[in-house]
């Protein structure tokens, strides 16, 4: 079976991104006024660092990216969990979600190479939980709780649409997922991404998770000309799109929101950074703008 295949990170692609920088997420734009309702902008490019410097705290079971001062943080921040593909870690999306934390999301990545039942990714909210009560803790008061989202790679990918059944979850975004999951649990809306040269889990494997999810808000996006490990590294076209998905559904972002809903949907127009965008039906009938 393909899935079973090892799914190895070529060596280029590792060095580099064991080479980035976690305090590199800063950018000279301001914070915006609130983390979980920003200000609209028609001119927001989701694929720039965000306005967070950022930091990593590895941990023996989850790996944790986030606003560097959020000590000093005056808001909320959401939450997304991470799961990696088969015999990967967090290191190995490095970018991806140092990048989610300069936007100003709390990260919790699971530190293991076999991510598909979900149960370290469930464990990174629990810890969460804990530390946003302790009062010797930096994230103390700072963790929006009631604002976390799934994502992940390859079985990672599954694994988000396994935790998508965890009713603390709000939305998933699953990243060219394995097989082994079943999207009929989920009741979250789901943006499923797949490769449009992806040889590992082709194409139509994420149809197939796509057309299956008629029970929530769906939307299918295969960026034109990704393989299987386009996401590893710089994290590239993926990025863009996978921060306005979290930003709308997790931080009420009404910019982020117009990328995905309405008849002007950016990603349904955009046929330069995608090869096929579909939306069922209940994703048809959301509104650009949040009533």
């Amino acid at each position: 079976m393909l899935w079973r295949r090892k799914l190895l990170v070529p060596l280029a692609a590792l060095t580099l991104v064991l080479s980035a920088s976690a305090g590199a997420g800063a950018a000279p734009s301001p914070a915006p006024a609130s983390a979980s309702a920003p200000a609209a902008s028609a001119a927001v490019d989701f694929g720039a660092p965000g306005p967070y410097a950022t930091a990593v705290e590895v941990g023996a079971v989850t790996t944790l990216y986030y606003p560097r001062d959020i000590a000093d943080s005056d808001r909320r921040h959401p939450v997304i969990v991470w799961g990696n593909g088969t015999f990967a870690f967090p290191v190995v999306y490095r970018d991806l979600l140092l990048h989610w934390a300069s936007q100003g999301f709390i990260v919790a990545a699971a530190n293991t190479p076999q991510s598909n039942l979900g149960i370290s990714m469930r464990a990174g909210i629990d810890m969460l939980t804990r530390r946003n009560s302790d009062p010797d803790s930096i994230f103390r008061d700072h963790v929006d709780l009631e604002h976390i989202g799934a994502s992940g790679h390859s079985q990672g990918g599954a694994a988000a649409i396994v935790v998508g059944s965890d009713p603390r979850i709000d939305t998933i975004l699953p990243i060219q997922p394995g097989p082994l999951a079943d999207i009929n649990s989920v009741h979250v809306p789901a943006l499923l991404l797949a490769g449009e040269k992806d040889s590992i889990v082709f194409p139509f494997l994420v149809k197939a998770f796509y057309n299956a999810a008629d029970h929530i808000p769906a939307l299918y996006g295969e960026v034109r000309g990704a393989d299987h490990f386009t996401v590893v590294g710089d994290a590239g076209p993926f990025a863009a799109p996978t921060t306005a998905w979290f930003r709308a559904q997790l931080m009420g972002d009404q910019a982020a929101r117009a990328q995905f809903f309405g008849p002007a949907c950016g990603i349904c127009t955009d046929s330069t950074a995608w090869s096929d965008v579909r939306r069922n039906g209940l994703a048809l009938n959301i509104p650009a703008v949040s009533p």
